[in-house]
């Protein structure tokens, strides 16, 4: 894993836009900030829509790996300005397949945990006006990702971001994510999902569903 760095540093509450007619409520629409406090509710200054994919202990801050915006670009025909994904850090070094869950950083300040892939939803699509968008990003699994707040404190855009402690080199955020959206893999990587005290409560909730699914049909 290269040097991570942080391209860009967003905040911003719910607000409507429209688009094809229709009006929609969401935070996705984010601004640059030159600083920002992270508790562990989430950065100051930032909001929520939808507590169904975004807010809570387990998801206080989102991720997006700034090298699949040229994929994306390439793929839609389209320049793509950060934050498009509504995450609050754009950053180059994290992708989904080169970190763990469980993985702890420090942010500057702040001490982070990361706790599970991001659910894409719909929104993705309709405030970027690419009808695909969604269904690819589901497919890809190139998602973006959360973290829990284990120490509070400041971000800044020029901040170093240290990886401080990998306790598991088996599950990234990217087989995690696999596994969890498209029930991809045998019933022992979701043992392991269910069984991981670091994997997000809902997520492991989910693996846990799903392997008691898969022996079901055995």
């Amino acid at each position: 894993m290269n040097k991570p760095k942080i391209i860009q540093l967003a905040v911003g509450k719910p607000k409507s836009f429209e688009r094809n007619g229709k009006e929609y409520i969401s935070a996705i629409g984010k601004e640059s900030v030159r600083e920002a406090f992270l508790s562990r509710d989430g950065l100051a200054g930032d909001g929520i829509a939808n507590p169904e994919f975004h807010g809570g202990p387990d998801r206080a801050l989102c991720l997006y790996p700034f090298e699949h915006y040229p994929k994306w670009e390439e793929e839609f025909g389209t320049k793509l300005c950060p934050p498009v994904f509504g995450e609050n850090i754009t950053v180059t070094g994290m992708r989904e397949s080169e970190v763990f869950v469980g993985d702890i950083f420090k942010i500057g300040g702040a001490v982070v945990q990361v706790t599970q892939g991001r659910v894409p939803c719909s929104i993705i699509s309709k405030f970027n006006s690419i009808d695909p968008f969604l269904k690819r990003v589901y497919e890809t699994c190139l998602t973006g990702y959360f973290f829990r707040v284990l120490e509070e404190g400041s971000i800044t855009p020029d901040s170093e971001i240290v990886l401080q402690q990998r306790s598991n080199q088996e599950i990234t955020v990217f087989s995690a994510a696999m596994a969890i959206l498209h029930k991809s893999g045998d019933t022992d990587i979701f043992e392991k999902l269910a069984a991981h005290s670091e994997l997000a409560t809902e997520w492991r909730n989910k693996a846990r569903k799903i392997s008691e699914e898969k022996l079901a049909k055995k």
